[in-house]
């Protein structure tokens, strides 16, 4: 489907939603495409998803109202709040930080505030990147690894489920009371719990660290390891529907699209440097006769999480994003919402 046909079918009745709902017509600042067509991926039987972001309304800001999103199932829309997709974007949320960085052609729409949002993008860079993009990217792997039937080692797991916990690491910063540095310290040693061979322990050393905040941290991580004991029975559905070369191919588009986060402080969603590899992956070269990924896909794998733990030691981005500048344009975009100025 070309540009100009997609442009064509938001017209059509079945996109009605787009000029009718309240929270939508005038309000919406930018629209775009998502899922395969973003990212330069799409095939013929690909469908199309629509990503947008529109205007909190005045009763939204200072009022009652409490509209976060526009969800409509059938077409696969979703169209953000302005005041929402800030906060996500914030966190560097891999499903929005993609809009930040589509190719000019596909923008299907852009208002003046919708152009000033995408001036703006750097401001929401940090490393909380490594969190959000390899933090899911490494549960994507352990998924990955169930869907294609492969027995892993329990080790193996421990360092999955280890590697996750080191990503969220560098969301607690900033999120919650700094620590001393020696203040949480996780590692892998010989177990101690019958059935395991190798296992995460923490030594932890505080002192006057306000309780409610280690409460929450506490909970974020032992949440994150209790998930992974629920993915495989998740996963079942997208082994029956032959699924796992698709996975793959946006398990490798996650590395990417954070490595040049990383290294060049840039948000490019659609990947044209590695077209090919992505599209040949997506396709099955890289599965055997089972259905199931070869070794060659995971040393690409491996040799991606070497990158992505180098440009997070040598990244030139801050720690944390600009959330006072941010905070300023948000309140900018919504002052002028409140004075009927937009």
């Amino acid at each position: 489907m070309t540009i100009e046909e997609i442009k064509a079918k938001l017209e059509t009745q079945e996109y009605d939603f787009l000029r009718n709902d309240p929270h939508l017509g005038k309000n919406i600042i930018l629209l775009g495409l998502g899922g395969s067509y973003s990212y330069g991926t799409n095939r013929e039987d690909s469908d199309l998803d629509i990503r947008g972001c529109t205007l909190d309304l005045k009763e939204d800001i200072i009022g009652y109202g409490d509209f976060e999103q526009f969800v409509d199932v059938p077409t696969d829309t979703v169209i953000y709040s302005f005041n929402k997709l800030v906060n996500l974007l914030l966190s560097v949320n891999p499903n929005t930080i993609e809009l930040m960085g589509l190719k000019k052609e596909h923008y299907l729409f852009l208002s003046p505030i919708g152009k000033e949002l995408l001036a703006n993008q750097k401001l929401f860079l940090s490393k909380k990147a490594v969190y959000s993009f390899g933090g899911y990217a490494n549960q994507q792997l352990y998924r990955l690894n169930q869907k294609a039937a492969r027995e892993m080692h329990q080790e193996e797991l421990e360092r999955h489920i280890f590697k996750t916990l080191q990503h969220m690491e560098s969301h607690f910063v900033g999120t919650y009371t700094e620590m001393p540095e020696d203040g949480l310290h996780l590692y892998i040693d010989d177990a101690l719990q019958k059935g395991y061979e190798k296992e995460i322990f923490m030594d932890v050393h505080l002192t006057h660290y306000p309780l409610r905040d280690y409460c929450s941290l506490w909970s974020e991580m032992k949440n994150m390891v209790s998930a992974y004991g629920k993915l495989g029975r998740r996963n079942e559905k997208a082994i029956t529907h032959n699924k796992i070369a698709k996975h793959s191919m946006h398990l490798l588009r996650l590395y990417f699209m954070c490595l040049d986060i990383l290294e060049k402080g840039e948000i490019i969603t659609y990947r044209e440097k590695e077209h090919e590899l992505l599209m040949d992956v997506r396709n099955g070269k890289y599965l055997n006769e089972e259905g199931q990924p070869i070794p060659e896909f995971f040393e690409i794998v491996n040799n991606l999480e070497k990158k992505l733990d180098y440009a997070e030691a040598n990244t030139e981005l801050p720690e944390l994003p600009d959330k006072k500048a941010v905070e300023e344009f948000l309140m900018s975009v919504n002052e002028r919402i409140v004075k009927g100025e937009i």
